[in-house]
């Protein structure tokens, strides 16, 4: 009798932490779709702001933004952003500038807060009893909006134009290996990458992709051995408090087997990138991590299965 009054109790506060932790699930769902509504209603202001000022071509991009769709809509906001930060706000009347000025500083502060929620739910959602019974249900998962912030409202976005060469790097069972790193300035906030980094001056997209595999994996790649560039992103991000205009070009390279040697990285890696691991596609699909470039899961099968067509697709 004893033993059955236990295992009652027991069921009884495992079922109420389950239900508290379902709770709490639900309570940062709804947080982050109020704090993208926010957002949403921040960047329209400063859409109708922008097309108060008359100017066809910051009109033109604020409209671009407006209409964009969530796949499209940073880069779309980026671009809109940019333009304002070129902007002589001395030759606009002052109430006007006031205006504009507090729009883009409740842009500042919606996304932060947007970001904060987003964060916050992606670490309930990696949690394993959320994982193991599936606690989240159908709800997306949800996602990062990544938009350049200047230091004050009133100052210029400066975005650092960056090109990058990458290597989507598979295995023989048509794995991809991805590092896990984080931005400094917001180390709470983990994502994935593929092999890769920045294009030197003077360098071949093809010969930087080599040299990053070689410094990031200790593999030593020919270099028409990379197929691609198969593809190519545009993203704006930040990083150790400066924000990037990046292209990113994708290579692909597979290997029958690797032993990952991470002893070239540089200093900012080794303080920056937290470890590594080989993915498949089905993995990738179910997983609550946050990895780049967003449709790997979807492209992965495809890339392994099939020859390279020639053409190189845009991705996000």
């Amino acid at each position: 009798m004893t033993t059955a009054l236990v295992v009652v109790l027991v069921t009884l506060l495992l079922s109420a932490w389950i239900l508290a932790i379902a709770n709490r699930l639900d309570r940062l769902h709804v947080r982050t779709d109020a704090a993208w509504a926010a957002l949403d209603t921040a960047l329209a202001r400063r859409a109708v702001v922008t097309r108060a000022l008359l100017d066809p071509e910051l009109s033109a991009a604020a409209s671009r933004a407006e209409s964009a769709s969530r796949a499209e809509r940073e880069l779309a906001e980026n671009e809109l952003s940019g333009l304002l930060g070129a902007l002589d706000r001395t030759k606009l009347p002052p109430a006007l500038a006031a205006e504009l000025a507090d729009a883009e500083e409740r842009v500042v502060l919606a996304r932060r807060v947007h970001n904060d929620a987003v964060r916050d739910t992606l670490l309930q959602r990696r949690r394993r009893i959320v994982r193991w019974l599936r606690l989240a249900g159908t709800a997306p998962q949800p996602s990062y909006f990544e938009i350049a912030e200047p230091a004050s409202p009133s100052d210029a976005v400066l975005l650092r134009p960056r090109s990058s060469a990458r290597v989507v790097l598979t295995d023989a069972q048509g794995r991809v290996l991805l590092f896990q790193g984080f931005d400094p300035a917001r180390p709470q906030e983990l994502f994935w990458f593929t092999v890769g980094g920045g294009v030197e001056d003077g360098e071949e997209l093809r010969d930087a992709a080599v040299r990053e595999a070689f410094e990031e994996t200790g593999l030593k790649l020919a270099p028409e051995s990379l197929v691609g560039p198969i593809w190519r992103r545009r993203a704006v991000f930040s990083f150790a408090g400066e924000t990037f205009d990046a292209e990113e070009w994708f290579f692909h390279a597979s290997v029958a087997e690797l032993s990952v040697d991470t002893s070239g990285f540089n200093d900012v890696e080794n303080a920056t990138v937290s470890g590594y691991r080989w993915w498949t596609a089905q993995e990738l699909e179910s997983a609550e991590d946050t990895v780049y470039p967003v449709q790997l899961a979807e492209l992965l099968p495809s890339l392994v299965a099939a020859e390279w067509d020639g053409e190189t697709r845009i991705v996000r």
